[in-house]
């Protein structure tokens, strides 16, 4: 068996984008997932490590010199952050010419051969669900027979079939066994979650299909796998034993949502556990579903409302409506839990009244708290390739390549860039400097000490965050699109 490392590598500054973040960019205020994905195979190879460079402030001098001794180290990249990934793999090889280095994730997924030519020192990248692969590579199985494997010999690049979506996921090791040996949850921090968290996946995959997210449609597919019930119970309570400083859990799956009999059993079964926990969710679910899941201890449910317009919704597939969005918020509301609603600015159909539209919306929905992100076009998503036939690219990066803010790549004939990016600090102000808003925080904070703390902390970095992001130009991009997405 190769000793392995598994690594989420240096990034940008202030960059988040690590191999449990579902949004590829710097976030408004400091935010660090864990590396959940890279977990599983370590807990298939004996004598394996993770390395999680972001939140210990690792450079690329300080990764090369943990990861000496190492014979494989598998690094997880994304589209945004490739180039900037690619220097530590650079520096691997650099200093220790005999290891064997690869990459996982969406954008390998989506593009191996680009990924592979984009640099000399990359060995191989494993595409989809990446877990067996890995093993199978540690377990030094001859390439030519390990699915799911791209990889470069003798020059030439080769592309394995694909590997099946792993079905049997009550197979795979518990997660938090590796945080436990490998992680300080302590450097773990999430602004809608209590701190310290953890983060569990109980499933695999999202039968929805909205255009623009990139798991479902790269790297877990659209089928919505499970854990069995018990098999989710018994880490949870290993989790609680492991640490017992937790605040909360966040189940993080694409969906947790999606299969409303699994939810109302799994509240049902968190019930005698009595440990507080949050979770994803969709404007669709029940009532019944929602009273359960608050009776089995849920506090949050994060939401992708995306847009206050119908007709956007109809347009990225979002599969719900604004009645159901209202209806939805009332219910949490009664029930006492807790909403994170995120928003999109910039989908397609959108125009300065709809994304005004979309701001009265959230105002009205009067969520706890939001997240509005930019309209991104990932590779391997259906929003790309709309995007592409449409012409509605313009030349640019995905992040500026010094800070890791993201940039706007997209814009429509009745919607600039540039009024695109805008729109996001506008959103915020219009819903945070509320009279409502703030009386709300006002009142938290006088009763709650931890919460104060908290609050104080991220409104300074929320107001930094405002007057620091800033738009690069036609003349600030130094690459092509085509780099930039690749």
């Amino acid at each position: 068996m190769k000793r392995t490392l598994l690594l989420s590598p240096p990034c940008f500054k202030d960059f988040d984008g690590g191999a449990g973040s579902r949004y590829q960019a710097t976030r408004e205020v400091t935010s660090f997932w864990y590396p959940t994905w890279l977990c599983y195979p370590a807990g298939l190879i004996p004598g394996s490590r993770v390395l999680d460079a972001p939140p210990l402030n690792l450079g690329v001098a300080e990764v090369v010199e943990q990861a000496r001794g190492y014979e494989l180290v598998v690094i997880f990249t994304s589209s945004a952050s490739l180039t900037y990934d690619l220097q530590t793999v650079e520096g691997l090889k650099a200093s220790y010419p005999g290891v064997t280095v690869g990459m996982v994730g969406p954008q390998v997924t989506i593009l191996p051969d680009d990924t592979l030519k984009a640099s000399m020192a990359l060995d191989f990248v494993a595409r989809r669900e990446f877990d067996y692969t890995v093993r199978e590579l540690a377990e030094d199985q001859p390439w030519n027979k390990i699915l799911g494997l791209s990889y470069r010999k003798n020059g030439q690049i080769y592309h394995n079939p694909d590997r099946p979506y792993i079905e049997d996921l009550d197979a795979l090791p518990w997660v938090t066994e590796i945080y436990h040996r490998d992680l300080d949850i302590k450097r773990y921090h999430i602004p809608y979650l209590r701190d310290p968290y953890i983060s569990i996946y109980t499933g695999r995959g999202c039968p929805h299909h909205c255009i623009y997210c990139l798991w479902p449609q790269t790297l877990s597919g659209h089928r919505y796998r499970v854990r069995s019930v018990a098999d989710v119970v018994n880490e949870v309570r290993r989790s609680l034993e492991l640490f017992p400083q937790a605040a909360e859990i966040f189940f993080d799956d694409d969906t947790f949502t999606a299969n409303p009999e699994r939810v109302r059993q799994l509240g049902r079964e968190f019930r005698p556990l009595q440990f507080t926990w949050s979770a994803t969710g969709r404007v669709n679910t029940d009532y019944q579903s929602l009273k359960a899941m608050k009776e089995g201890g849920l506090r949050l449910l994060v939401v992708g409302y995306e847009t206050g317009n119908d007709q956007i919704l109809k347009n990225i597939r979002k599969g719900a409506t604004i009645e159901q969005a209202h209806r939805f918020t009332r219910w949490c509301k009664e029930l006492g839990i807790q909403i994170h609603g995120t928003f999109i600015v910039g989908l397609p159909g959108e125009t300065p009244a709809t994304i005004e539209e979309s701001i009265r919306f959230a105002c009205e929905l009067d969520p706890d708290t939001i997240q509005v992100s930019l309209a991104t076009p990932y590779p391997g998503t259906a929003f790309y390739d709309l995007c592409v036939k449409q012409g509605y690219f313009r030349s640019g990066v995905l992040v500026d390549g010094d800070t890791g803010y993201q940039q706007c790549v997209i814009e429509y004939p009745e919607l600039k860039a540039e009024e695109i990016f805008q729109a996001v600090p506008r959103f915020y102000r219009k819903f945070y400097f509320r009279p409502r808003y703030m009386a709300r925080t006002v009142k938290t904070m006088l009763v709650d000490a931890a919460e104060r703390r908290r609050l104080l902390k991220e409104g300074k970095e929320f107001f930094g965050f405002l007057f620091r992001r800033h738009q690069t130009g036609e003349s600030g991009a130094r690459d092509s699109l085509k780099t930039s997405a690749s």
